[in-house]
């Protein structure tokens, strides 16, 4: 198991690597210059479930406004660095608990160096991410065309830079919209380096398309024991990605806690508003810190037997509705009633 292997890394009051818990990151998409509205959002991430967040620092002035963010927040802060080496340093001097940079992009050795300088002064770890849409000529002509293999040469040429100056407080990123692609290129980096890997499928796509390309890719990495920090990339809100993040982790076994809601895909025999009722049920437990698993079934004959395995379940049709805990009928209410059913049941279940 790779994970349980990697360089053991302290970003702000969290650890990654040597075989910690798979941490949850997203980065925001407000103007970091605007610190109330970076917080506002980063406040809404936490309360989903947030551990890392990263902010875009394009100007002098979004640099200074990390210091005012963090005294608001209550998770480490990274600062997402291109092309100028002065705001890694300005990022660093105004507070941030790690930097994601891309040495090849920061201008020469003499910057990249000035940036390791400032980081190694106050032991900031640096993620040197690298991407495949970003990936060098010299290498798309040596491996004939953007490749898995081209990626990996690319990220530990990356690393080796940054180790050259005697630095080795990392962890690398690479990142590819191919979700095959991105799977390969993992498996061979944690083949070659044991610093802690950040995952994702980068560019995936609208919380639709986004979700399932990034369910299969992290899936993948994750289940071969790769992987120390997730983001799930989307298009839309940050929070849709906190939530995804968690759902992949936990369906993977690598995260307990939280209520696992599980519903029927419908049928001709459902005579109950399902899609509405399991939509209502995700929404009303989302926050409930409860290690059990929620059914919602559409079939108040078949509902609790196909849901058996489930703690609680309730189920609908024809105007009865039931509460039931392992398959066992506990309850019968009117269907109208079945919210305030479960919503008794669940505050039984937390006494």
């Amino acid at each position: 198991m790779h994970r349980e292997h990697t360089r053991i890394v302290k970003i702000g009051d969290k650890v990654i690597g040597g075989g910690s818990p798979v941490l949850i990151q997203s980065m925001t998409n407000t103007k970091t210059e605007d610190v109330k509205a970076t917080v506002e959002q980063i406040l809404r991430l936490e309360r989903a479930g947030c551990e890392i967040i990263r902010c875009t620092v394009p100007t002098m002035e979004a640099a200074q406004a990390l210091g005012k963010i963090k005294k608001q927040i209550h998770i480490p802060l990274v600062a997402d660095i291109h092309f100028d080496y002065k705001m890694a340093i300005a990022a660093m001097e105004n507070g941030a608990d790690k930097i994601r940079i891309n040495p090849g992009n920061i201008g020469g050795k003499d910057k990249v160096a000035a940036v390791v300088s400032a980081a190694k002064e106050r032991n900031i770890p640096i993620r040197v991410g690298v991407n495949s849409g970003s990936l060098e000529k010299q290498l798309v002509e040596k491996y004939h065309g953007v490749t898995a293999e081209g990626i990996v040469e690319s990220a530990l040429d990356k690393a080796g830079i940054i180790e050259d100056l005697g630095y080795d407080n990392m962890v690398i990123s690479i990142k590819s919209s191919d979700v095959l692609m991105c799977v390969r290129a993992h498996e061979i980096l944690a083949q070659r380096t044991n610093y802690p890997l950040h995952v994702g499928i980068t560019e995936s796509g609208t919380v639709t398309s986004g979700n399932i390309k990034s369910a299969v890719g992290l899936g993948l990495i994750l289940h071969q024991g790769i992987g120390d920090t997730i983001r799930v990339s989307l298009t839309g809100d940050p929070v849709e990605e906190i939530k995804s993040a968690k759902l992949i982790l936990r369906t993977l076994g690598l995260r307990k806690g939280g209520i696992e809601v599980v519903s029927c895909p419908t049928c001709g025999r459902t005579r109950i508003d399902l899609i509405g009722l399991a939509n209502q049920v995700e929404e009303m437990v989302a926050d409930i810190p409860l290690d059990i698993k929620v059914a919602v079934m559409g079939c108040a004959v078949n509902g609790p037997g196909e849901a058996k395995e489930a703690d609680i379940g309730i189920a609908g049709g024809s105007g009865e509705g039931l509460l039931f805990r392992h398959g066992e009928i506990v309850r019968k209410v009117p269907e109208a009633q079945l919210l305030d059913a479960l919503r008794e049941e669940l505050a039984h279940w937390k006494q």
